[in-house]
């Protein structure tokens, strides 16, 4: 049987484009990576690495590009940057499509794939929520502390088999992947997590997320948190159990120290996705009536440290 998506092209090779392009390459399929501040590092090196425990794996040789325009057309466009470079997404994908080019976004929080539609059209996207724990290491390599899982649905429709085809390609690469049914559901529960640890880490002052759980008032706080989400979830006919929000307690802690990417970016003195993670869904859930107050505070704290986050650390 002829692949699904015989050539593919990673926008925004940081920890999950690099992941998951990797581990597609390195099953056999023909992934093209976009790649910019790396890119000689890479060439230099030949490879891309990922790191999981004791074990890496090195894709070698890499095909990874310095511009959009030399991967050219590719059947599938992974769309794997920050929310906080929506400007530069028409300028790095349109050179990347064919009239049948399916759009994958991996991006966080809410508004990503309303963007992307509005861009290029809303039967290209689908959007892919992630689920793990990996950080950039150096240019090109990726250490992953938890695999996780991936789920992916189509924007505004029901599964189809290109879908379908595209969860078998990232089984065959060792990923673990759902096609869900509603990909808007997907993302608000997404945000259970994202919402209370990548937004505490920053304004508690840059702490790992195990640190979060073991203290009893940040661990109410994020648990506060996860409540309103929940709660605005349901406002939009989505209800998140709360078995959901307990679990996450339990495999949180299993990550270790982890520094999720908010944190990363902040640290580094890079733009952190403060719209997309706590702004649009404060202003979603008050556009459906829903009250929450510790998103507001927890909102206007981020906007208020990321307006002046300290300066990248040197190397």
């Amino acid at each position: 049987m002829a692949a699904p998506f015989p050539r593919i092209g990673i926008v925004g090779s940081g920890a999950v484009g690099t992941y998951y392009g990797a581990r597609m390459a390195l099953a056999g399929a023909d992934v093209r990576f976009l790649m910019r501040a790396d890119l000689a590092a890479v060439r230099a090196r030949g490879s891309v690495l990922v790191r999981e425990g004791s074990v890496t794996a090195e894709l070698r040789p890499a095909a990874v590009f310095g511009s959009p325009a030399e991967i050219g057309p590719v059947d599938l466009a992974v769309v794997a940057l920050k929310t906080t470079s929506g400007g530069e997404l028409r300028g790095l994908v349109e050179p990347l499509l064919r009239p049948a080019t399916a759009i994958l976004t991996l991006q966080n929080g809410l508004g990503p794939d309303e963007l992307l539609a509005g861009l290029f059209g809303a039967g290209r996207v689908m959007g892919g929520l992630v689920f793990m724990a990996s950080t950039r290491t150096g240019p090109g390599e990726v250490t992953c502390f938890h695999p996780g899982s991936v789920a992916i649905g189509e924007f505004g429709r029901p599964p189809s088999g290109r879908v379908e085809a595209l969860a078998a390609l990232l089984r065959a690469a060792g990923i673990k992947a759902q096609v869900v049914a509603d990909l808007l559901e997907s993302r608000w529960r997404k945000l259970v997590w994202n919402i209370p640890f990548n937004g505490l880490a920053i304004a508690e002052g840059g702490i790992p997320t195990d640190r979060i759980c073991a203290d009893p008032r940040l661990a109410e706080k994020a648990l506060a948190l996860m409540r309103e989400v929940q709660a605005a979830a349901a406002g939009f006919g989505y209800a998140i159990p709360d078995e959901f929000l307990r679990r996450q307690f339990d495999v949180t802690p299993q990550m270790g120290p982890y520094r999720p990417s908010s944190l990363v970016d902040y640290l580094a003195g890079r733009d952190v996705e403060v719209e997309s993670l706590w702004g649009e869904p404060l202003r979603r859930a008050r556009a459906a009536g829903v009250g929450t107050p510790r998103l507001a505070e927890l909102y206007a704290r981020l906007l208020e440290r990321c307006s002046r986050r300290p300066e990248p650390a040197d190397g």
